[in-house]
């Protein structure tokens, strides 16, 4: 096995992996949304997905249906795009709950959340200022109040 890359093409260092009760339609989640690709699909006998590799942009997402005795687990995204805004319409069209609608945030994005129909959080971004840590402090400061 010469030649073989510790991390595959197209992988990063952390690869997101769901457990979902629902894959199939997180999968159709995330294709409508944020024009996700599918790579791969692996499915069970009883057509429940046991492995996908969907890309969301330029990042590997991995989900499988919950089962063998896994929990599904729900957790948090944070996603950059060109334009947010359109992006948050998207996912909420694809049938995302809104979370908060795409605010201009003191540390410098623009963003919003999403939940999708298995319970995950997807907050989608836009960077629309550098902040120097100094501001940022100030800022954050101002927040708390």
């Amino acid at each position: 096995m010469k030649n073989v890359k510790p991390i595959p093409e197209g992988y990063t260092t952390v690869t997101p992996y769901l457990m979902v009760n629902g894959a199939a339609k997180l999968i159709q989640f995330l294709k409508d949304a944020f024009g996700a690709e599918q790579i791969s699909l692996h499915e069970g006998e009883d057509r429940k997905v046991m492995n996908a590799e969907i890309r969301v942009g330029s990042s590997m997402v991995m989900v499988a249906d919950a089962m063998r005795g896994h929990q599904p687990k729900a957790a948090m995204f944070y996603l950059y795009f060109k334009d947010c805004d359109a992006v948050f319409k998207a996912a909420v069209k694809a049938g995302g709950k809104p979370v908060i609608e795409p605010t201009n945030m003191f540390y410098g994005d623009r963003s919003g959340a999403v939940q999708d129909p298995c319970g995950n959080d997807w907050w989608i971004a836009t960077h629309i200022e550098d902040v120097s840590p100094a501001e940022l402090e100030k800022r954050a400061a101002q927040q708390n109040r």
